[in-house]
């Protein structure tokens, strides 16, 4: 097992069980093991006929999973994007649809906090920053051919930093004296291009989400999750979502509120009845964040907003 000094601490763990387990013996799946905080106390609310399949693409958490839990037959890991939730479901269990599915879209504290990840600005390592390193473009190689259009436009759009024009330019202009390979340096680039710092945030913050975003396409494979979720659950079955920035809630809560209201096209003046909205959702609570005493606990808590959604059709 992987060395436990990059510890991870589960952000709304019961309150994200709570709303997720609805039947003891249902079959469940965690699409962001993780390190398997939210795992674990969903197989501690299933009775002996419940079952739960997680889903990672990072293969030290699929390692992870394999030790912990393999004297527990209710469980199985798959390797892959919870994009492919539905697919995998339907292998786990065919005859079996899903009663909840628990999305936690926060980076790891073991990938956050390992050097050798790369995907963080306060540690240096190798510029890798993917969750599957087994495929896909590392961040190195993406920073080394991408434009300085396409790089002006993630860090503009994934980052929300106005100033990714100016980044992406000093990205370029420094590739070509020296291939950027380390987070060091990358950090110190956007770190010298960046003339206006956020109070208590590295200059660097936006810039390396955006590009982590950007190499592990998380809010593409999010809108693919999203919709398959809809194909796997069964009727009565839960979605609960735990979002950590606004890009991530904004996909969500635009999801939900297109499947809870409905059909939005009829022609303006005929009457219609709720079955013709074709309904697919329903809201279950209010957005939900961390209490004051997790935020003092774990500071990392302080941005996450827990969404919760039944299907209904």
């Amino acid at each position: 097992m992987e060395n436990e000094q990059f510890e991870h601490i589960t952000v709304l763990l019961q309150e994200a069980v709570d709303a997720l387990v609805t039947d003891p013996s249902g079959f469940y799946v965690d699409g962001t093991f993780g390190r398997g905080g939210h795992t674990s106390k969903v197989l501690s609310a299933l009775d002996e006929n419940g079952q739960l399949l997680a889903i990672d693409k990072d293969l030290e958490a699929i390692d992870f999973a394999h030790e912990r839990f393999k004297d527990d037959s209710r469980f199985s890991i798959a390797h892959g994007s919870f994009a492919r939730v539905n697919e995998f479901a339907s292998q786990a269990k065919p005859e079996q649809k899903v009663q909840g599915i628990l999305l936690d879209l926060g980076v790891s504290s073991p990938q956050l906090d390992d050097p050798t990840r790369g995907f963080s600005f306060q540690h240096d390592g190798p510029l890798d920053m993917r969750m599957d390193t087994s495929s896909g473009q590392s961040a190195e190689q993406w920073i080394a051919t991408a434009t300085e259009k396409e790089i002006a436009d993630v860090i503009f759009t994934y980052g929300e930093d106005k100033f990714g024009r100016r980044m992406a330019r000093a990205i370029v202009a420094e590739r070509e004296k020296e291939p950027i390979t380390t987070t060091a340096r990358l950090a110190q680039i956007v770190k010298d291009a960046n003339p206006a710092w956020e109070k208590g945030k590295h200059p660097a913050t936006r810039a390396f989400q955006a590009i982590r975003i950007q190499v592990n396409q998380e809010l593409n494979d999010l809108e693919t999750c999203l919709e398959e979720s809809l194909e796997a659950l069964e009727v009565g079955g839960r979605l609960v979502i735990i979002s950590f920035h606004s890009l991530e809630d904004r996909i969500v809560k635009r999801f939900i509120r297109k499947h809870v209201k409905g059909d939005d096209h009829l022609p303006a003046g005929i009457p219609y009845t709720n079955d013709m909205l074709r309904c697919r959702l329903k809201d279950i609570s209010k957005k939900v964040k961390a209490s004051k005493r997790e935020v003092d606990d774990n500071p990392r808590s302080r941005s996450a907003v827990m969404r919760v959604t039944e299907k209904i059709a």
